[in-house]
């Protein structure tokens, strides 16, 4: 490839304490990119975020945008459960 005329000039006119200084800043970008890459993959953090999506998506379904109650849907939660507890205390007393 052929190079550039202006930034050939460019780069030709820095000093060797302006290259140093864009190396200085380059490892201080990569390195506050690494250290962001740890926190967000830390089991931590994900399991916050986990539960932060689940917390609001709960909150989406048990909510109107309004922030009302939606009584049906509690309702078929509540009654999904007490079946489920049901069936639960019928299979232990069969045994």
């Amino acid at each position: 490839m052929s190079e550039n005329p202006s930034t050939s000039s460019v780069e030709g006119s820095k000093s060797v304490d302006q290259i140093e200084a864009d190396i200085a800043a380059a490892r201080a970008r990569l390195a506050g990119t690494v250290d962001e890459l740890h926190v967000r993959t830390a089991p931590q953090e994900i399991a916050r975020r986990q539960v932060e999506s689940l917390r609001a998506k709960f909150t989406a379904a048990t909510h109107t945008e309004s922030g009302d109650l939606r009584t049906e849907r509690i309702a078929a939660l509540a009654a999904a459960a007490v079946a489920l507890i049901g069936l639960g205390a019928a299979r232990r007393r069969h045994r």
